[in-house]
């Protein structure tokens, strides 16, 4: 039976992909990309002659239909993205849920994803996170889904334009209150930038603006603030500008941020992460 593989692409540097994927790629009967010049780039440097066919937000009702008529008559189909991993913001996924209704096997062929690459290196991972994409234009309902994820523990990961960055960090700020973030632009290529601080220091050092594609990540709701916030907190619990203080000298005296999370974490009542997370976040703003 014919399969539709969903494979995912470099988000930049051409070398972070597999050789599964490249195989596949090369063997695939019909490969679907969003951006055929894009795509044709990747496929030139690792010499596959398949010439891809587009697939974007504005034709994938025509093209679900091709590819489908592609699987009845026996041919492997490939589809792929801009860049990383389909379906995560990009199109796609009425095809899938199209192959699958019609009982095809549909295959993964895991790799690159910007989501996982920013959330890594922003210091605030380890324990899961949410993701939501990008966040929607209307004010109102940008913050109504902020708000639903307010007191949530997990970090949050999302996609923006460099245009409407500084714009977004905020808008964070606003909705979450001024939480340790990172902001991983151009991730895997020439110009890649990971910054890491408050959401208020973040949006301010890109008030002008950026370049390339962004990925923001912002902690979770931490413990020691929601007491802060709470009409019951009493005045022995000590609230984030304290913990910052202890942290910062800790950090002068030459700890590492794993040693004076390990030190300060329990005493707080914080998980190690996030007072490892701010304790990365007060370093770089230093």
């Amino acid at each position: 039976m014919a399969t539709l593989h969903v494979v995912a692409t470099p988000i930049g540097n051409l070398e972070d992909v597999t050789l599964r994927a490249l195989r596949v790629l090369r063997e695939a009967d019909v490969v679907l990309a969003e951006d055929t010049r894009r795509t044709r780039i990747l496929l030139e440097r690792h010499g596959i002659a398949t010439r891809p066919r587009s697939l974007h937000a504005h034709n994938e009702a025509a093209r679900t239909g091709e590819a489908l008529a592609a699987l009845r008559a026996g041919q492997d189909v490939a589809l792929v993205s801009d860049a990383g991993t389909p379906l995560v913001s990009d199109p796609g996924a009425r095809l899938v849920e199209a192959a699958l209704a019609e009982g095809h096997t549909v295959s993964p062929v895991p790799g690159a994803s910007a989501v996982l690459a920013a959330l890594t290196v922003s210091g605030l991972g380890g324990g899961g996170f949410t993701f939501l994409g990008f966040l929607p234009r209307r004010a109102g309902e940008r913050s109504a889904l902020l708000a639903r994820h307010r007191s949530a523990a997990l970090p949050i990961v999302l996609f923006e334009s460099p245009h409407r960055l500084a714009a977004t960090l905020r808008a964070l700020r606003e909705a979450l209150g001024d939480r340790p973030a990172c902001v991983a632009r151009e991730l895997t290529k020439l110009h890649e930038e990971v910054a890491r601080g408050l959401l208020s220091e973040l949006a301010e050092r890109f008030a002008a603006g950026a370049r390339g594609e962004v990925t923001i990540v912002v902690s979770g709701e931490l413990p020691s603030r929601a007491r802060e916030e709470s009409p019951a907190a009493g005045p022995e619990e000590s609230g984030p500008t304290d913990l910052d203080a202890r942290i910062r000298s800790l950090l002068d005296e030459g700890r590492t941020p794993r040693e004076v999370a390990a030190r300060l974490a329990k005493a707080a009542g914080v998980p190690k992460r996030d007072v490892y997370a701010r304790c990365l976040a007060l370093r770089g703003s230093a």
